[in-house]
């Protein structure tokens, strides 16, 4: 509500021109309106209890151009405030229990009422992962993915989610009114009914069902839309968050420009940034950032997800149980389900993994990451590091930080977009030593292998290894590589100084926090915090991971160097020049050879094999033809092109260092 308004009694004069347009108020008395009230536009309205009303002076601009009146039409309004240029007309049946701000558009609404205290969704309970419940999450409305994951996931921490809980309840104690709000700006058209609802700043709701007991977060820089045919009940949407086209949730979290549309179904789910969930359904699904899911016939359920791309019939069960279903799935960051791909809980998949086919062995690769776990005579089999080669990967890792739509200045989820870090390259070095010792155990004779419930060819176990000692020593060199670039070096002293450590923190396990990559080291120290009471409140927490992600950089270094120094079986201050130009050349070297993997794996998409079905009426010279003027060619492909040439950039910088390296070694 605008703070300069004043509000006063009515006229008579004013009182008589509203009784001429059809009003009726159970007491005027208890009508109040600002200096600029234009009682012409207001026309058979019923007012009862407390009202007060706002300026009324401008016009507004509805679909297809029309301009109306700022006024109220066709409506009844019990104790409610009403601010100024407002627009309400044609409310079915009333509105009831709000404080509605300026520039606000109601159109053509069957009920829009707060019945009661209501915390607007703030603290529902949603059962993730587990759908028996034993993980439960009570949203909120500045919900982040690393809160969640905490709260989900780090039940065994019984004294620090009780903290967590009782901050998220004080929280929701803070917000619960027995009215409701909607926001400058906010334009509802066309909907039914919305009770206990809380609309932000800005946001659309267009051909709304039905809402009830839900928040829908919203900033004029970042929108918030609820659109045509829409159902929700116990939710809470974030800024720039899009449901529409008859989708269907209960029990919800949509987290920032997340997208549920074309009759998308989900309940007990929590969303979070840039997910997307079309035509398919969830159910105790924890999406984390980048879950996409395009498809008809899709289930997500009981599972941990993030940056995952489930393929159409994609299923997961977790029906093998006699005490309910308590089983429950994880998918770490990156991976991808083909078409009718299925796993039966409890499983757990590598980072980066692609999974196709059937699969019952209730395997764990996440030691395996980038593999290809595939069903070959009903048995999964695992083929080790390939999808480090595919350009598939690489490009996926580029877009997503393109792919961020939030535009809110307060982001709410902290999201680290890197392929490789300390997280996806530990599973890489302890891939690498599962591979080797498989290898050495089994035998020469031995043609396959057996792991956590996958099996492994040895032609892919070889070809496994390969790959993951040329990936670490491409990441352990980027990282060292760009510190050299970054920073000028004229001999040794110049040289340990860039090496040298800040921290000693991120030397030993990473964690991904569902978005968020950072030593455990961290989120143990977090933890304390919260439990000794050093964290009090949400703000304390959320600025402690803010934290977090803003010394990623020096984390990783803290990680890189202590696993150069195993390499090397010296410490970091003792590396001289001919140490780092070797890690420089090997790190060129793997560079190479990955990168002509990738141009090798991306000109597979112009092999005759996949020109089939170009040029359909002419012979070969036409299908040429045509698939070029399509598709052009692996010469001209600018992904391609941009490999090469960052390579070739890659080679002549590579040189330049070792060069300056050997001239003060």
């Amino acid at each position: 509500m605008t703070a300069e308004n004043s509000y006063r009694a009515l006229t008579q004069d004013e009182i008589k021109t509203l009784e001429s347009n059809s009003c009726s108020a159970q007491d005027w008395n208890l009508v109040r309106v600002a200096d600029g009230f234009d009682p012409a536009r207001v026309k058979n309205v019923r007012f009862s209890g407390t009202v007060t009303v706002g300026r009324l002076k401008k016009k507004v601009s509805l679909f297809g151009g029309i301009e109306r009146d700022t006024g109220l039409y066709n409506a009844t309004i019990h104790n409610c405030r009403v601010g100024n240029n407002v627009y309400i007309s044609n409310v079915e049946d009333y509105i009831a229990n709000y404080d509605i701000e300026d520039d606000v558009i109601i159109n053509h609404v069957a009920l829009l009422a707060v019945d009661g205290a209501s915390s607007f969704g703030n603290g529902t309970e949603v059962s993730v992962v587990n759908e028996a419940g034993g993980r439960e999450i009570p949203i909120y409305d500045h919900l982040s993915s690393h809160v969640a994951y905490i709260i989900a996931m780090y039940r065994h921490k019984k004294t620090v989610i009780e903290k967590l809980k009782a901050m998220i309840a004080q929280y929701v104690a803070s917000v619960t009114s027995s009215t409701g709000f909607i926001g400058r700006g906010v334009k509802i058209t066309d909907c039914g009914t919305l009770k206990n609802i809380k609309v932000g700043p800005a946001a659309v709701l267009d051909g709304v069902s039905r809402l009830e007991n839900g928040t829908i977060n919203s900033c004029p820089k970042d929108p918030t839309f609820v659109g045509t045919n829409v159902i929700a009940d116990d939710f809470i949407l974030a800024s720039g968050a899009k449901v529409s086209d008859n989708s269907i949730l209960a029990h919800c979290f949509v987290g920032q420009a997340t997208e549920l549309a074309k009759h998308y179904s989900a309940e007990h789910s929590v969303y979070f940034a840039n997910c997307g969930g079309y035509h398919g359904e969830a159910c105790a699904v924890f999406a984390g950032p980048y879950t996409v899911t395009h498809h008809k016939s899709t289930l997500l359920i009981a599972g941990l997800f993030s940056f995952l791309n489930a393929g159409s019939g994609s299923n997961q069960s977790n029906h093998m149980y006699k005490l309910g279903p308590v089983h429950q799935g994880v998918v770490e960051r990156g991976s991808k389900t083909t078409s009718d791909s299925y796993m039966l809980w409890p499983a757990k998949v590598g980072a980066f993994s692609l999974v196709m086919g059937r699969h019952y062995a209730n395997s764990d690769t996440s030691d395996l990451p980038f593999s290809y776990i595939i069903e070959h005579e009903d048995e999964s089999v695992l083929i080790p590091g390939v999808n480090l080669r595919s350009v598939g990967t690489v490009r996926d890792a580029r877009k997503w930080p393109n792919r961020d739509k939030r535009k809110d200045p307060d982001k709410l989820d902290l999201i680290s977009f890197n392929l490789l870090t300390p997280y996806t390259v530990q599973k890489m070095i302890n891939g690498l030593k599962i591979l080797r010792q498989l290898k050495d155990t089994s035998g020469q004779a031995s043609q396959h292998f057996y792991y956590n419930g996958v099996k492994i060819k040895r032609s892919s176990l070889e070809n496994g290894i390969n790959f993951y000692r040329i990936a670490i020593d491409r990441y352990l060199g980027n990282i060292l590589v760009r510190r050299l670039r970054e920073n000028d070096f004229a001999g040794i002293d110049d040289l340990c100084a860039i090496l040298a450590v800040k921290t000693q923190i991120g030397k030993g396990h990473w964690v991904d926090l569902a978005g968020l990559v950072t030593p455990q080291e961290t989120i143990d120290n977090l933890l304390t915090q919260i439990e000794d009471g050093t964290l009090s409140s949400l703000d304390d927490v959320n600025a402690k991971l803010k934290e977090i992600y803003d010394n990623f950089g020096d984390y990783e270094w803290s990680w890189v160097a202590n696993v150069l120094e195993q390499n090397l079986d010296k410490s970091i201050g003792q590396f001289n020049a001919r140490d780092v130009a070797n890690i420089v050349q090997a790190w060129i070297e793997s560079v190479e050879k990955l990168d002509l993997m990738r141009c090798g794996d991306a000109g597979k998409e112009f092999s005759p094999m996949s020109r089939t079905g170009f040029g359909v009426d002419g012979a070969e010279a036409e299908r040429d033809a045509d698939f070029e003027a399509v598709r052009g060619t692996a010469e001209d492909n600018s992904f391609i092109t941009e490999l090469k040439n960052r390579l070739e950039k890659k080679k002549k910088s590579a040189a330049k260092l070792i060069d300056k390296l050997q001239k003060i070694s």
